[in-house]
């Protein structure tokens, strides 16, 4: 069985096809366990994807950029017969934040959101909307904080403006500041519905964005097992199993409450970490066998 790790093409890795040293640890540690694995960028134009029985989506980091090329691709393995992990439906659903809409249908605790449709204004209702002073406006297909705004009511002349720039390319979507970010995001990961571990992203004074490449910092706290088993129950609403999820979401009043549902292309944060790598190589192993 043929197994290709899938990334995209940056420039600096290109060479070793690869797109950061998580991949590359993986690829090594499933060799070793005497997988036949190989790196590929999703939309390179040589790969012959017909020679590969499962492709794993693993760090498609730019198909937020080309989202109609990228679910394209997928329906093409698809078609080849290959073994998507995780599955094209999944990834499919999750690849727009409207997915969080049907989340809070199925009564789950979610950030609360509405969403403004392409060609749209951005007004001041959704301040009394929520309830709030202030404001997050992100696009509904992004990553990595992507053209995320916070908008509150002492600037909104000013990002009123920028926002409704934005919305002439795409849908986006509002939520209300959650203060409890600045204790930091925590991130459950769970391989083939089994938790493994999980980290905790704090943003750096006076931001709210949480990624390292924004200043913010990770730490590797142990959680209350309550949150685990809170983090848990969004997987139990999909229609199928996934090899891996990273549930990302804050503490409020001691309760998990979900930010986003990452499906696609999560950072897994297994730092080379044995223990982790075997998590994940026996859920993969329950997908192939």
């Amino acid at each position: 069985m043929k197994i290709t790790v899938v990334g995209y093409k940056k420039e600096a890795r290109l060479s070793q096809g690869v797109a950061n040293d998580e991949d590359t640890e993986l690829i090594s540690f499933l060799k070793d366990r005497g997988l036949d694995v190989v790196p590929s960028i999703w939309n390179d134009k040589n790969a012959d994807w017909s020679s590969f029985d499962v492709a794993i989506i693993k760090s498609p980091w730019d198909y937020h950029n080309h989202l109609n090329e990228f679910l394209s691709w997928l329906d093409q393995l698809e078609k080849l017969g290959v073994k998507v992990l995780n599955p094209v439906e999944i990834i499919k659903w999750n690849s727009d934040k409207h997915y969080l809409g049907d989340l809070v249908k199925k009564e789950l605790p979610v950030i609360p959101a509405e969403y403004l449709k392409k060609g749209s204004s951005f007004d001041k209702r959704f301040f009394d909307y929520f309830n709030a002073d202030k404001l997050v406006v992100k696009p509904c297909v992004s990553a990595g904080a992507q053209n995320t705004i916070t908008v509150d009511r002492n600037n909104f002349n000013e990002r009123s403006k920028e926002i409704d720039k934005l919305l002439e390319e795409q849908d986006y979507m509002v939520q209300p500041f959650v203060e409890e970010i600045k204790n930091g995001e925590w991130s459950f990961l769970f391989f083939n519905g089994k938790y493994s571990h999980c980290s905790l992203k704090t943003p750096k004074e006076g931001d709210f964005r949480v990624q390292h490449y924004h200043g913010g910092s990770i730490s590797y706290p142990t959680p209350d097992p309550l949150h685990i088993e809170q983090a848990g129950t969004y997987l139990k609403s999909l229609p199928q199993p996934t090899l891996y999820a990273r549930v990302d979401g804050v503490l409020i009043d001691n309760s998990f409450k979900l930010m986003e549902l990452e499906l696609i292309e999560p950072y897994l944060f297994l730092n080379g970490d044995t223990l982790l790598l075997e998590n994940y190589y026996q859920a993969l192993l329950a997908f192939i066998s």
